[in-house]
C-alpha cells in the first residue's frame, strides 16, 4: 500500500536506444544491408515470438484494478486534506464486481475508489475482510469485467520460474505497471500466518493486492509485502493462490473466516525461530479455551503432532487448520510431565497462531506494500 503523495525516487534509471543508419555504397553494400536487416529482422521477430511476457501482461491487466480513498489512519494529516490518500492494487475475481486485495489495503479507506483499466472509476458497495490473512473482498456494482485465472490447486510452481508483478506503485497515475522477476522461494515462513511465495519483481508502495503471475497468465498469488532495510533488495513476498482462494471461500459464505483454534499458545523451539531444520516441538505457554483445559492439556506440556501430522511452527498449524472447521476434535500427541500422552481437543473458532517475528532475523522490516 501507497501513503501519501510526497516520497522520493531516490533513483531513475534512464534506457537509452541506439539509433542504427545503413549507408549503402553502392550496390554491393546495398544488398550487404538488406540481408542484415533482413536478419536482423528474422531475429527481432523470433524473440518476440518467443517471449510471453508481453502477452501475458496484455491478458492479466484488464483484471486488475487500483483502488484509492482517504486514509483514516490517523498518521496522514495536514493543512491540505485533500491529499491524504492512500492508495493499492485489486484483482477481478469475479465478472459481476468482486475484487481481491489486501486487506491493509483496504481497511483504513474513506470514500474509496476503484479504477478499472479501462479508466472506469467506482465506489465500493460492499467490504469484507480478514486482518490474520490480509485479504479482503470489495464489491462495485460492474458487470463484465474479466476475473484473472489462478493457478489450480493441481499446479506447480517451482523456484526460478518467471514471474510478472502487476500493480499500482508509487503513484496511483502509474497503475498498472509491470515488473519482471522469477520465484526466490516457496514456502517462506515471514512475518505472516501462512506461507509465503518469494520474488525478486520490484514490488514498491502501492502494488500490495496486486497479481504475481506466472508464463501462462495464472495468478500464483497476491502481492503483499517486502523486506525493508539498508542492503537488502528485490525481496517480496506474496500470499499464495490457494491460501488466496481459501479465505475468499470462507468470506463469500459466512462474510468472515472462521478460523479454527486449539485454544492454546503455542512457543516454537529456538531452532524453529532461526530457521533452523529441527523437529523439536512446540510448547504449551497459556490453555485459553475450556475445551482444551477439559481435555487435559496443561502448561509446558509439548507439542508432537496433530492428527498425525507433525508440527514444528506455528505456521506449520495454520496451514494444516485450512482443511479444518470449528468443532472438529483433533488428536495430539503430547509430552505432559515426562510422558507421551494423547489429548483429544475440540477446535474452537480463533485466531491462527502469530509469533511475534517469524523471520527471526535482527534489524530487518517487513514493509506492507
Amino acid at each position: 500500500m501507497k501513503k501519501g503523495l510526497g516520497l522520493l525516487l531516490c533513483g531513475v534509471l534512464l534506457s537509452g536506444v541506439w539509433s542504427e543508419s545503413v549507408y549503402a555504397f553502392g550496390s554491393t553494400t546495398k544488398k550487404v544491408s538488406t540481408s542484415t536487416t533482413t536478419q536482423k529482422n528474422k531475429i527481432k521477430n523470433s524473440t518476440a515470438a518467443e517471449d510471453p511476457v508481453p502477452g501475458i501482461i496484455r491478458s492479466i491487466t484488464p483484471s486488475v484494478v487500483g483502488i484509492i480513498g482517504k486514509d483514516d489512519s490517523g498518521g496522514n494529516s495536514g493543512p491540505d486534506d485533500r491529499y491524504n490518500l492512500t492508495h493499492g492494487s485489486g484483482i477481478i475475481v469475479k465478472s459481476n464486481g468482486w475484487i481481491v486485495t489486501n486487506a491493509h489495503v483496504i481497511k483504513d479507506l474513506q470514500n474509496a475508489l476503484v479504477v478499472t483499466s479501462d479508466s472506469k472509476t467506482y465506489s465500493i458497495k460492499e467490504t469484507y475482510l480478514d486482518e490474520v490473512s490480509d485479504l479482503a473482498l470489495i464489491k462495485i456494482n460492474a458487470t463484465s469485467l474479466k476475473p484473472a485465472k489462478f493457478i489450480p490447486s493441481t499446479g506447480k510452481t517451482v523456484v526460478g520460474e518467471k514471474v510478472v508483478a502487476i500493480g499500482t506503485p508509487i503513484s496511483f497515475s502509474l497503475r498498472n505497471s509491470a515488473t519482471v522477476g522469477v520465484i526466490s522461494g516457496l514456502n517462506r515462513e515471514v512475518a505472516a500466518a501462512y506461507r509465503l511465495i518469494q520474488s525478486d519483481t520490484a514490488i514498491n508502495p502501492g502494488n500490495s493486492g496486486g497479481p504475481l503471475v506466472n508464463m501462462k497468465g495464472e495468478v500464483l498469488g497476491i502481492n503483499s509485502l517486502k523486506y525493508s532495510a539498508v542492503g537488502v533488495e528485490n525481496m517480496g513476498f506474496s500470499i499464495p493462490a490457494d491460501t488466496v482462494q481459501y479465505i475468499m471461500n470462507q468470506l463469500f459464505k459466512y462474510g468472515e473466516v472462521k478460523h479454527p483454534s486449539l485454544g492454546l499458545e503455542l512457543e516454537p523451539s529456538w531452532s524453529s525461530i532461526v530457521g533452523l531444520p529441527t523437529l523439536d516441538p512446540l510448547t504449551v505457554t497459556k490453555v485459553i479455551s475450556a475445551e482444551a483445559r477439559k481435555a487435559g492439556v496443561a502448561e509446558d506440556d509439548v507439542l508432537y503432532s496433530i492428527d498425525g501430522h507433525r508440527v514444528v511452527s506455528l505456521v506449520d498449524i495454520n496451514e494444516l487448520f485450512k482443511s479444518y472447521s470449528p468443532g472438529k476434535t483433533v488428536r495430539l500427541v503430547m509430552q505432559s510431565d515426562g510422558d507421551i500422552v494423547v489429548r483429544k481437543v475440540v477446535l474452537t473458532q480463533g485466531d491462527p497462531l502469530l509469533s511475534e517475528d517469524s523471520s527471526g532475523t535482527d534489524g530487518d522490516e517487513h514493509t506492507e506494500e
